[in-house]
């Protein structure tokens, strides 16, 4: 059992949370009230409260406690008391270092708190008792918990235990994309130091991994500005190989276990704009609130751009030069540029890596200050100086959904014109959007944003269908067919669209639906004989497999026709063999040979 002076305080809330305190959860009853006593659960421990503590957390089985107590038995006899050796003891939680029953009551205390706690004899002492205490007693511990250290089994084998000596700031933990600040002082069991960081401290890349596979793992399940003690294990620190020296590290022999004392200082949060690797964006300082600019947004940037050996080749915004605006897209910029500017909050500074698939291509392009060669990886350097988010629906009146939808979907037709469906498709959505099921039209205004409506979900089905979403393109004709049973477009394009997914049976009835509205469609006649071709596969196929399967099974039926009279035959003959055999037998029993008489008369 440790023994310490002193305290080892986690972060100290302020005395305003002492106003409410919510107090430790016993079958949903509510907070003891000072001088109140009460059992915990159906343990048979009883708890009193003698003063309140500082705040909400309380310890956990593992953690590292720094407490007093007093011990006595029920009639007030003393037999232990820290108070007594003016020593605070530091004990871990879960092992009963004291009783495990104390254990029991601690994980229900907060810092500074102060409790008296009853314990059975089974959570006590037991039978064996111990000096001053007789068997089967029950006894009380005047507990006062005056901090712990929080103990984190990293690996969850052991492999990694981190002790939270100071607590981090916000709720964010690096990821494995980021980039980390930490600072480091390595130790072997016996105290010699084998690797130190400057003070700046060092930075490194989650995924990259720095000293050894114990330091990045540590590293993710910390806040900003926590320090923490790690024992690390061999196999999380050299192994068994241990380490020869270098420049940033003295040698580690073979097996060996690490004491590090590590500090995150900070960390630039990097995200994977694209969701495939291929834009990156690295925070550098964070921006105001919570909207970003998101796609429609005019916004207002400066930036440096270089090539990945350091070649400015353009900038605006910089050295008094015009910043750029443009609308996210809008394709006005490169595709990398636009995806993560649209991801930016307003006062947000960010380098972005941009791989050359969202970048120029393959093609070499001239630009302000340099030409970008072929295939180039591009890093913007990049601030949001300011964005206007185009107005939502709830902003506008009737008459300016309207117009936006009727916008929005012109827009769609451009694009969709020049065979660009994907954002075609984006901006019928957008209409439709404007003039949504859920607003609230007037009677002479329903008919319209009706109407509205249709076109865009229809105009979205031919992109879908352009771009092979099938099961899309279905949807959204099934969603007009709800509001115009006979609509052509809607029966047409979902016909087109079933066929694609084999459903020839529900594409067939589409097709009479249209026909009877419009029996000389031109369009629609032509898909019907398409259909008609495929049905006529489908039925050959059809009878092919059926026909396949009857000559297999026949073949089948033949081959066991076959070998049941082959078996039959055999068995016939094994009785016919069985039989002989037996009058075989029977005759000699009957007629033994003169041998057997011989040795019958001796």
């Amino acid at each position: 059992m440790g023994v310490e002076k002193g305290t080892r305080d986690s972060d100290i809330e302020h005395e305003e949370d002492l106003d409410e305190e919510p107090g430790e959860v016993i079958e949903s009853a509510p907070p003891l009230k000072v001088g109140e006593e009460r059992e915990l659960g159906s343990s048979g421990i009883k708890k009193k409260l003698l003063k309140r503590g500082l705040g909400w957390e309380t310890p956990e089985f593992n953690d590292e406690v720094t407490v007093h107590y007093v011990g006595t038995l029920l009639d007030g006899t003393k037999f232990d008391s820290t108070r007594d050796r003016d020593s605070s003891v530091i004990m871990k939680l879960g092992q009963g270092e004291v009783v495990a029953g104390l254990d029991h009551g601690i994980i229900t205390m907060k810092k500074g708190e102060c409790a008296l706690f009853t314990l059975p004899p089974e959570l006590g002492f037991g039978v064996a008792g111990r000096d001053a205490v007789p068997t089967n007693s029950f006894v009380r511990y005047e507990v006062e918990l005056v901090s712990w250290i929080k103990v984190v089994d990293v690996s969850k084998d052991g492999g990694i235990i981190k002790k939270i000596v100071e607590k981090g700031d916000k709720h964010e933990r690096p990821g494995d994309l980021d980039e980390v600040l930490v600072k480091y002082q390595v130790a072997l069991a016996d105290g010699t130091i084998v690797a130190k960081t400057l003070e700046e401290g060092i930075e490194f890349y989650v995924k990259d991994g720095h000293l050894c596979p114990a330091l990045p793992k540590a590293t993710m399940t910390m806040k900003r500005g926590e320090k923490v003690k790690l024992v690390v294990q061999p196999q999380y620190a050299f192994g068994q190989e241990g380490k020869d020296a270098s420049d940033a590290i003295c040698p580690v022999p073979p097996n060996s276990t690490l004491y590090i004392d590590l500090e995150l200082t900070s960390f630039k949060p990097v995200i994977d704009v694209t969701g495939d690797a291929k834009v990156f964006k690295k925070i550098l300082k964070e921006g105001e609130g919570s909207l970003i600019a998101n796609e429609g947004a005019t916004v207002t940037i400066s930036y440096t751009a270089r090539l990945e050996d350091g070649t400015v080749f353009e900038r605006k915004g910089i050295d008094d030069g015009q910043p750029l605006q443009f609308i996210t897209d809008e394709e006005q910029v490169i595709t990398g540029l636009d995806r993560a500017v649209a991801t930016m909050k307003k006062g947000e500074h960010a380098i972005l890596t941009v791989k050359p698939e969202y970048g120029f291509g393959n093609i070499e392009t001239k630009r302000d200050l340099a030409i970008v060669p072929p295939s180039s990886i591009l890093v913007y350097e990049v601030e949001m100086l300011d964005f206007i988010k185009e107005k939502t629906p709830w902003e506008m009146n009737n008459q300016e959904k309207i117009k936006a939808a009727e916008r929005k979907k012109e827009e769609g037709n451009l694009l969709f014109k020049s065979g660009k469906y994907l954002r075609a498709g984006k901006k019928y959505d957008k209409a439709a959007s404007y003039v949504g099921e859920e607003e609230v039209f007037g009677d002479d205004e329903q008919k319209l944003v009706t109407a509205m409506r249709v076109t865009c979900w229809l105009n979205k089905a031919a992109c879908s269908l352009k771009l092979n979403d099938f099961q899309g393109a279905i949807k959204l004709c099934s969603k007009v067919l709800d509001i115009e049973f006979y609509n052509i477009k809607a029966l047409y394009r979902r016909a087109q669209a079933l066929i694609q997914t084999t459903d020839l049976v529900s594409a067939d009835m589409d097709i009479k639906k249209a026909l009877e509205v419009d029996p000389q469609n031109r369009e629609v006649k032509l898909i019907q004989k398409t259909l008609k071709q495929l049905q006529a596969e489908s039925n050959k196929r059809d009878a092919k497999l059926y026909s396949n399967m009857f000559v297999g099974m026949t073949k089948q039926t033949s081959a066991i026709t076959k070998k049941l009279k082959v078996e039959r035959a055999e068995d016939d003959m094994k009785n016919g063999e069985a039989v002989a055999m037996e009058m075989e037998n029977v005759a000699d029993s009957s007629y033994p040979p003169d041998n057997a008489k011989a040795v019958d008369s001796c």
